[in-house]
């Protein structure tokens, strides 16, 4: 036991207690992590059956199964039973083999989704993490990027900042010469497709630097402290078809830079009316400081921008009034699909994992399939507005 635990409380400071206290945890989530990631500590990616990598594929399993059977494409496992399962590398094998990668062409641009909102527990972090697997998923190239300085987005793909020592997406855009190019920051993740810029509490750190930085006017690096992540992105454009940025819950300069960098915003809330109210006040501040800054020569051009219901009870009558009231206030910018609440999502999480990882056996199938359709329905309409802005049919 720690020493520090057995003398009475006035013996040490508060700020003595919670940084003792955060080691301890952060000591025993690294603990959980080398158990349930072993060998190694680091994520893996389970296999996908048949059924599956078709329905991601856009293809029928007897298509599938018969390139098996000509020996054309690739090899699955098979189990004693038969069934044949695929790795998430073999599926991207198989799509370029079918001619179906869905990557942009020359001429449709970088497209930037931002994922925020003003109050913490509307599923924005879970949001973000489940639309960038999708997008891996079904072939495209994608980059989710942390933004939030209690990085548990980057937490949930299986990296701990305190304990890791990994750069964050702080010091691609830092005001000093320190500053690194943000290919020297990016890591890869277990989805083929995807990787991720990681934050860390130093992020923290943008906050505080940015205001010094706009009085003391040393030239642009405080008064565009908006362009960035923009400038940051520039240099990986070209390797990358969508990028999921993942905000903090609340309205500071990191939220803003990543809202003047965005082509698309996905705001995500509670359908209960305190969130409801938080999120008023919210749209009235955001929409206020974006005035102010297009008055300042910054142009913000949205492709779209989509409210996500989250966490949703569709037996819970208070809720299907709530959505009913955001529908007949705005229905053309409200998502179609909501994301359903369901402990598959939760249960998932306590293993930092999301239902894309986990096994569907290992649930109440019911229950995973039911997160599942509604997780996929939400995504699929996504990748549905972004084949629009790119001119695409589908």
């Amino acid at each position: 036991m720690n020493a520090k635990a057995t003398l009475p409380d006035q013996a040490i400071s508060f700020a003595e207690i919670i940084h003792d206290q955060g080691m301890q945890i952060s000591g025993k989530l690294d603990l959980l992590r080398q158990e349930t990631f072993i060998p190694d500590g680091e994520k893996t990616l389970r296999l996908f059956p048949m059924s599956e990598v078709a329905d991601l594929l856009g293809v029928s399993q007897s298509y599938l199964k018969k390139l098996h059977l000509q020996g054309k494409g690739v090899e699955p496992t098979v189990s004693s039973t038969g069934r044949r399962f695929y790795t998430a590398e073999q599926m991207n094998e198989l799509r370029e083999l079918l001619g179906r990668s869905p990557r942009r062409q020359p001429g449709e641009k970088l497209q930037v989704i931002a994922v925020v909102n003003f109050k913490g527990g509307s599923g924005k972090t879970t949001s973000s993490a489940h639309l960038a697997q999708f997008l891996a998923l079904k072939g495209y190239r994608v980059l989710a990027m942390d933004l939030d300085p209690q990085a548990s987005l980057t937490t949930l793909f299986g990296i701990q900042p305190e304990i890791d020592n990994k750069l964050s997406i702080y010091e691609a855009i830092r005001y000093d010469d320190q500053r690194k190019p943000i290919r020297e920051v990016i890591e890869h993740t277990n989805f083929p497709n995807l990787d991720i810029v990681p934050a860390t509490l130093d992020l923290q750190e943008f906050e505080y630097e940015t205001p010094l930085a706009m009085q003391r006017g040393d030239g642009k690096e405080g008064r565009t402290f908006y362009t960035r992540v923009g400038a940051a992105l520039a240099d990986v454009e070209e390797d990358y078809d969508v990028v999921v940025i993942d905000c903090p819950p609340q309205l500071g300069y990191l939220t803003l830079t990543a809202l003047t960098t965005a082509t698309a915003v996905l705001i995500t809330v509670h359908p209960q009316m305190l969130d409801v109210m938080s999120m008023s006040q919210f749209l009235l501040m955001l929409g206020g400081i974006l005035q102010g800054i297009e008055q300042a020569g910054v142009r913000i051009s949205l492709d779209w921008f989509r409210y996500l219901i989250t966490r949703y009870e569709p037996a819970d009558v208070p809720q299907q009034q709530m959505v009913g009231f955001m529908q007949s206030m705005f229905a053309q910018h409200l998502l179609k699909n909501a994301m359903v609440k369901s402990t598959a999502i939760a249960d998932a999480g306590l293993t930092k994992q999301t239902v894309y990882e986990v096994e569907r056996s290992t649930f109440n199938t019911a229950t995973y399939d039911r997160a599942r359709q509604s997780l996929d329905a939400v995504n699929s309409e996504i990748i549905t507005m972004l084949n629009q802005t790119w001119g695409r049919r589908g």
